[in-house]
């Protein structure tokens, strides 16, 4: 937790910091936070995401702890996991619980009937979240399942979505530690700038060519890009460092 909150403050003082959003944090470990900033004593407060890994009984006494201290901590979002089954009964849980003007980011379970759940939590007011890989090769959503979540959420108006999980990189690439190929931001980004144009989905999740990913999404018009960024709101990393020095190496800051 030190290290963490260190980084990221370090990052909200840094020439970049406009490309820095929300620190994440679970509800388990939301009293480790508190002691850490206490100790810090922050000049404002800390924009948080609250990750719920306590269940989602367990949101009301995280989001009291978060509000009891107002001068550490803003609550800008709450993520949590979706059940298996994501139906109305549950999400108007999540909606009485979370207040208006936090953002829910809600993670449908990929398998058998998952775009549907995606269509209810969009229907719902929240925001969907794509978990784009992990520990194992099972956590890495295929190409065509990315292009199947990307056509719902663009289909949808007003829709956001966040990604999440292995996505430190800008471009597509082979990951030499457990030879599994990570999905790139950058091919995210340009993906959902095809898709609300009807371009070529798949072929933008599937380039590892940086170069002209750089420049396609140095070519989108101002209100595409705008466009680009209402939808895909967002995206959770474990490293600061190294999204910014791939953007700096293609020419995009």
């Amino acid at each position: 937790m030190p290290d963490a909150l260190r980084n990221y403050l370090d990052g909200r003082e840094g020439d970049h910091a406009g490309l820095l959003g929300v620190f994440l944090c679970q509800a388990s470990r939301l009293p480790e936070l508190i002691t850490e900033l206490i100790k810090i004593k922050p000049k404002q407060p800390l924009p948080l995401s609250l990750i719920i890994d306590t269940g989602l009984g367990g949101v009301p006494k995280a989001i009291s702890i978060v509000e009891s201290r107002s001068e550490l901590l803003s609550l800008r979002m709450v993520e949590m996991p979706a059940p298996s089954d994501v139906d109305e009964v549950w999400l108007e849980r999540v909606s009485e619980f979370v207040p208006e003007d936090v953002i829910r980011v809600v993670e449908p379970r990929r398998g058998v009937g998952w775009l549907d759940g995606v269509r209810r939590v969009i229907e719902h007011g929240s925001w969907p979240k794509i978990r784009c890989g992990g520990q194992s090769s099972e956590n890495f959503p295929s190409i065509d399942e990315v292009a199947d979540f990307l056509a719902v959420v663009s289909g949808s108006p007003g829709a956001s979505f966040k990604a999440t999980n292995s996505l430190h990189r800008a471009v597509r690439h082979d990951d030499p530690d457990n030879n599994i190929t990570h999905h790139g931001f950058l091919n995210l980004l340009v993906a959902v700038a095809r898709s609300l144009s009807g371009g070529d989905v798949r072929g933008a999740l599937a380039s590892t060519d940086g170069e002209a990913l750089a420049a396609e999404a140095k070519s989108l018009s101002e209100p595409a890009a705008k466009a680009v960024r209402a939808l895909f709101a967002s995206y959770a990393c474990d490293s600061f460092e190294a999204p910014v020095a791939d953007l700096e190496a293609l020419g995009l800051l």
